[in-house]
């Protein structure tokens, strides 16, 4: 995706600490490393690669923290078993999903609406925030799960601001907007739009929306 948390995470750990980011697509490696250097963080490394198959050797990696991403990969079992594999014994991981439920619903379906079909098989992203389905996804692996259902709540000052900010920064936008002609992309602009009008409020001479998420935990054993 496009790193969103990356270059907080990165001076977070500080210099004793690294960040690997892993994608498919280079763009969104370049679109990170770029805000990372803007941002005067260096430890921030890129891998391009298959989420499937991880160039990592076995029990690599003190944690894995994966925001609103896991849910669009095709074989999310596969992924998640990769991830529990190059995790060290003892470490943690950290994923944090949208609930399908209400607004983020209606906001994915919006999406949805200008994207091509899904290969056969695809589960939806926001199934990463319905607990019933990461369960089952983790009994493959040896991490036990536990969840927090929690929401998060945005200001913007216009409508317009908003769908900027989504247009620009939001993985699954970025990527589809990249596939779009111009046409197309206006469509998809206005739809969003239009979305964002019905589901926002007036908050501070703006306007606010809140979307609700689940994070789940687990640690590698060992």
């Amino acid at each position: 995706g496009t790193g969103y948390y990356t270059v907080d995470l990165a001076r977070w750990l500080g210099a004793d600490g690294a960040v690997e980011i892993f994608d498919i697509q280079q763009e969104m490696l370049d679109h990170t490393l770029e805000r990372a250097r803007e941002n005067g963080v260096s430890n921030v490394h890129a891998t391009l690669g298959d989420a499937r198959e991880l160039p990592y050797e076995d029990d690599s990696f003190d944690a894995a923290i994966l925001i609103t991403v896991l849910g669009e990969i095709p074989d999310q079992d596969a992924a998640l078993a990769e991830i529990a594999r190059v995790l060290k014994p003892g470490g943690r991981m950290g994923v944090a999903a949208w609930n399908p439920a209400g607004a983020i619903g209606q906001f994915f379906a919006t999406i949805a609406k200008h994207a091509p079909p899904p290969p056969e098989g695809f589960q939806p992203p926001p199934l990463w925030g319905v607990r019933d389905h990461v369960t089952e996804i983790f009994e493959a692996t040896t991490i036990e799960p536990s969840f927090t259902d929690t929401s998060v709540h945005w200001r913007f000052d216009s409508v317009a601001e908003m769908v900027d900010e989504y247009g620009t920064k939001f993985g699954p936008i970025v990527v589809l907007r990249s596939t779009l002609d111009q046409t197309d992309w206006e469509a998809l602009e206005s739809d969003l739009t239009a979305v964002f009008e019905e589901l926002t409020y007036g908050e501070d001479d703006g306007v606010a929306f809140d979307g609700d998420y689940l994070i789940t935990q687990g640690t590698k054993p060992g």
